[in-house]
């Protein structure tokens, strides 16, 4: 009989799921869920098959010629520039990720995040706990409509469009984005979404919301030019990923009252951030925990395990990159 491959879970998941790879592999969890360095990746990496990768296990070309045998990284994240895809090929490293399972639930929060930052839902709740709140004030934090504005979405992928259909027919909204490409008239149509360019997007929106990956050329597409072109009365999303806007620059314009409010839930070299944004009433920032309803992060999961399960037994993987 041949002996089993050996895979390693990266960070701490459901334990019963990884009984679900441990009916296929021998399979070695982390001792806790502390990040791996890069040596200690690569040292338990030995004599592994298979990776069950999260978003923040650096796969480049030094770990796969220090880890030969390494046949398959199984992400159960949809973004993944921490892989190196081309360097993976080069040494026929298959690589998955998990897409489509966790576009609602990430639409849903950035949806609610939009709303948090127009409607100023998490200034009042400090307001009230602090114990401000004396008297009813007709301008008491009042914030910015959401129905019959105008949603402006960068980026038009699956989650992007999940948006879009939550303004659109949930709320009245009028939907503006902007693509690399145009989407198809049936899926534009439905919507009411149209395309413009990226100026006119950041003219054009009341809230803005990012979804794009992040990429080299992706890195602080909005910046302070970029800010400077959107409306004072403006909110600004980002559920993207870190680095896709200059937080600096964010933070200027919202002290400086030249954009109403943003919602974060990425950061530049998460999980640092930068400290202005702490200082700020106006803007709500939450950990990076977009996709992070149980059901959905246990589908994360499962498709990663099939991922590797197909893979290491020689098949075709649901989700592959490369």
């Amino acid at each position: 009989m041949a002996a089993r491959k050996k895979v390693l879970v990266a960070r701490r998941i459901f334990s019963d799921i990884v009984g679900r790879l441990a009916e296929h592999f021998d399979v070695e969890e982390p001792l806790d869920d502390t990040p791996l360095p890069q040596a200690e990746l690569i040292r338990r990496l030995q004599g592994k098959a298979g990776l069950f990768a999260t978003g923040t296990e650096l796969i480049d070309a030094t770990l796969l010629a220090a880890c030969p045998e390494l046949r398959a990284v199984c992400l159960m994240t949809v973004g993944y520039n921490n892989v190196d895809l081309a360097a993976c090929s080069a040494r026929d490293v298959r690589v998955t990720n998990a897409p489509e399972v966790l576009t609602e639930t990430t639409a849903d929060f950035g949806f609610g995040l939009m709303l948090a930052a127009a409607r100023r839902i998490t200034e009042a709740e400090h307001y009230l706990r602090a114990g401000r709140w004396g008297q009813w004030s007709i301008d008491l934090l009042a914030g910015a409509d959401v129905h019959g504005a105008t949603l402006g979405i960068l980026g038009m992928g699956r989650i992007g469009q999940a948006i879009a259909k939550r303004g659109a027919l949930g709320f009245g909204m009028q939907v503006i984005y902007h693509n690399r490409s145009r989407l198809a008239p049936e899926l534009e149509t439905p919507l009411g979404a149209q395309w413009v360019s990226k100026d006119e997007l950041l003219r054009g929106a009341d809230h803005l919301i990012l979804v794009v990956p992040y990429s080299a050329q992706a890195h602080h597409l909005i910046g302070a030019s970029e800010l400077a072109l959107m409306k004072p009365t403006a909110t600004l999303t980002n559920i993207a990923r870190g680095g896709v806007v200059d937080d600096a620059a964010l933070a200027e314009a919202l002290a400086a009252g030249r954009l109403a409010a943003a919602g974060l839930d990425v950061f530049e070299g998460e999980p640092a951030l930068n400290p202005a944004l702490l200082a700020l009433s106006n803007v709500v920032l939450t950990p990076h925990i977009a996709s992070a309803s149980l059901p959905t992060r246990r589908a994360m999961c499962n498709l990663a395990v099939d991922n590797l399960i197909a893979l290491l037994g020689g098949g075709e993987p649901l989700t592959g990159l490369n």
